[in-house]
């Protein structure tokens, strides 16, 4: 018995559970059928593929967690959707359901940046500036520094879509994070201040706001009120695009 414990890796716990608990694509395809609409506005938050890298604590360590007797911590953004690796997503034809002048924000992390600028071109926008900084309020462990940031980029085609609403929504937000890649409503409500009238779709989306269209594999039925107490939303109702599972 002793010997076997000697044996045990944190590998051999944590190479089971990433086979379990990796999430797979459930569709025929990569992708359903983008809408047969023009849109002023795209809100994107891509399923980045990191790898299969995952995230663990000192659960992972024999000296910290003797024979592993306590669970193994590890996380994975592929336990949670399936991902997409940077080539796959530049075949989502995102220009198709892009007005001539539109503008697009796109969700992404330090590790993803480049790709993120370079994806943007791919559907056909020029990448501008860092829209919004989210600070999480809790940190990651990082191979440089401490991990706590997400960024939204801003891309334009054309010209700014006009007319425009408010211009005084700030850059930096600071929210706690809670459950994995789940992102602060403050983002697509400053969205929304700042294009109240425009036609506006969330890509990969996991809720449903009132005013927005919507295309992803987990949208609820019910539409939602943007609730920071900010933004009055629209009469419209918007649309959605999801697919069965």
């Amino acid at each position: 018995m002793e010997n076997k414990k000697e044996k045990l890796t944190a590998y051999s716990l944590y190479s089971v559970q990433q086979k379990e608990r990796t999430k797979v694509n459930p569709l025929e395809g990569i992708y359903p059928q983008l809408p047969d609409k023009k849109y002023q506005v795209i809100y994107a938050d891509p399923p980045w593929d990191y790898g299969g890298k995952m995230q663990y604590d000192k659960s992972t360590i024999k000296e910290e967690n003797v024979g592993f007797e306590k669970k193994i911590f590890l996380s994975s953004a592929t336990f949670k959707y399936p991902t997409l690796k940077l080539k796959q997503l530049k075949e989502l034809d995102i220009d198709s359901i892009a007005e001539n002048d539109c503008i697009l924000f796109m969700w992404t992390t330090g590790p993803q940046m480049a790709n993120s600028i370079e994806l943007g071109k791919a559907w056909g926008f020029e990448y501008k500036t860092i829209a919004f900084v989210w600070d999480k309020m809790v940190h990651n462990p990082g191979r440089y520094t401490l991990s706590q940031t997400e960024f939204v980029l801003a891309f334009k085609k054309g010209k700014f879509p006009q007319p425009r609403g408010a211009r005084n929504v700030r850059q930096m937000i600071a929210v706690h994070r809670r459950e994995h890649s789940v992102k602060p409503v403050e983002v697509i409500d400053g969205i929304t201040k700042m294009f109240p009238s425009q036609r506006k779709i969330e890509l990969f989306a996991r809720d449903n706001y009132i005013g927005w269209d919507n295309w992803g594999l987990e949208i609820p039925d019910s539409k939602i009120e943007i609730t920071t107490g900010l933004t009055k939303p629209t009469e419209e109702i918007g649309e959605q695009f999801t697919f069965e599972m």
